[in-house]
């Protein structure tokens, strides 16, 4: 399969779909266990199928978009991913909208969270103990293995024989039907990690832990926890233990190493308590997630009242309390910003944005917006809402600028994708409108819809060179539509 290398117009970047990272170098000593994996399939062919794997994840719906919770989990995991064998490989963490207690790990360095376990986790060491056992399973290439088997399929096959025996592990039914259309049945007996592959990612896993400055008593901590819940649970185990097997001798193995150790309180990052209180309220109706931060922030206090606040101010605008949530927000920043570790926060920042935006005072906000995206110019979902902002201002030039710088750092985001789209539309420049929102569809993995766009760029008309790049794009999109129907 051929790259996909197109200039976007006016911007210098070049758009790599699919087959656009370069090899990942092999680190060197790996155990046996590891290295099995290396004879069938190269690390570059490992990023690709992990690659495949989540555009199949964005296009199943399943991928949780949004950019604050995505970009914390990528904080955290390059900073543990740093501590590991392969710090270069290149990881990218990514949320799933799902409720169940799960995360797992692709080849070449994907790795999904779950909100569910966001939300189960009792500290951020914990969350880093998931983060680091799945680094573990990459770095040692135990999920690369099990698909390696079937080293006569396509890529494409084996990214999808990777999200079977992802769905496999989680529900081994609703999998059945699509092992079977891949003629993979013989892979069912592969659908568990191994306990060596376990034993293995623990004892690296706590490795990168340590390294990381993390509580490694967290790791045994969750397991057990875990563990004496699903006795109450009468056979509805969580998604976690069935991907992840735990025995008592694994977690007696893992409290054996950690108990050497000292015990060391790690205090959480104010992000994580942020992130949590954001999917609290997201998971709650308005008034439900208006009583419950209102009971954490009164008499029976509990929890980081910044965080429980940020998830106040998050509901009442949800339910449309602007009057409140304005009033809110001015103590939730006050909070933020008091104490000997005060800094400005670019989540509390954003949701300030919000406000603003939702008092309708469109000459303050725009300047607020302006002073925030300064000091924060990596964060992404400010980012999108002074975009948006702009262009209901009828500054499309403006916001044209904005988003082109942005997409050098985030060359697969689809939301900046299609503010530039909008911001095209409204230049009036339906070629590149066009590319830019199939970009957009095609790391959504929606490659039908891509070619679409990409037939309406060819009929806006534009340069020679301009249009070379479309027929070159467009060859490589209706392959890896061909790939994906066999």
């Amino acid at each position: 399969m051929k790259n996909i290398k197109s200039a976007y117009p006016g911007t210098g970047l070049t758009l790599l779909l699919l087959l656009c990272f370069s090899p990942c170098a092999v680190s060197d000593g790996l155990p046996d266990l590891g290295d099995v994996s290396q004879t069938v399939l190269t690390p570059l062919q490992e990023r690709q199928i992990g690659q495949q794997s989540v555009m199949q994840i964005r296009a199943s719906k399943q991928f949780f978009d949004d950019a604050e919770i995505n970009d914390y989990l990528n904080q955290l995991g390059y900073r543990l991913a740093a501590s590991s064998s392969e710090p270069s490989l290149g990881f990218e963490f990514f949320a799933l909208d799902d409720y169940n207690i799960n995360a797992f790990a692709l080849p070449g360095g994907f790795i999904g969270v779950n909100s569910g376990l966001l939300l189960t986790v009792q500290g951020e060491s914990e969350l880093a103990a998931v983060l680091s056992h799945e680094i573990a399973h990459v770095t040692q290439h135990h999920l690369a293995r099990m698909v390696a088997g079937q080293q006569g399929d396509s890529l494409a096959s084996m990214a999808a024989i990777a999200i079977a025996i992802l769905a496999a592990r989680n529900n081994s039914q609703a999998s059945q039907a699509a092992l079977a259309s891949m003629q993979a049945r013989a892979m069912q007996k592969q659908l568990d990690f191994t306990r060596t592959h376990e034993q293995e990612a623990d004892r690296i896993g706590l490795e990168i832990l340590q390294k990381a400055n993390f509580n490694i008593h967290a790791m045994p901590e969750f397991l057990d926890r875990l563990q004496k819940a699903t006795r109450l649970l009468e056979g509805n185990m969580p998604g976690y233990l069935r991907t992840h097997p735990i025995t008592s001798e694994r977690i007696a193995d893992i409290e054996n190493r950690v108990n050497k150790q000292p015990y060391r309180l790690i205090p959480d990052s104010l992000d994580f308590q942020l992130v949590r209180a954001k999917l609290i309220a997201m998971q709650k109706t308005a008034p439900d997630a208006i009583a419950y931060f209102s009971d954490a922030l009164g008499a029976q206090k509990h929890g980081n009242p910044i965080a429980q606040r940020y998830g106040l101010v998050s509901a009442l605008l949800r339910h449309n309390e602007i009057g409140r949530a304005t009033e809110e927000l001015a103590t939730l920043r006050q909070q933020a910003q008091s104490g000997q570790m005060a800094r400005r926060n670019p989540m509390i920042e954003t949701l300030a944005g919000q406000v603003k935006r939702a008092a309708k005072n469109d000459a303050d906000t725009l300047a607020f917006y302006r002073t925030a995206v300064q000091t924060f110019p990596q964060h992404r979902a400010l980012i999108y809402d002074y975009a948006d902002l702009l262009l209901n201002s009828n500054q499309a030039e403006t916001a044209v600028k904005l988003l082109t710088e942005q997409l050098v750092r985030h060359p697969s985001d689809t939301t900046l994708y299609n503010l530039q789209a909008r911001s095209y539309a409204l230049l009036g420049k339906r070629f590149e409108q066009h590319q830019a929102q199939a970009y957009s569809y095609a790391w959504q993995g929606n490659l039908h819809a891509a070619i679409e766009q990409l037939e309406l760029a060819k009929q806006a008309g534009g340069s020679f060179y301009q249009l070379s790049m479309i027929e070159s794009d467009l060859r490589e999109l209706r392959e890896m539509a061909g790939a994906h129907r066999q």
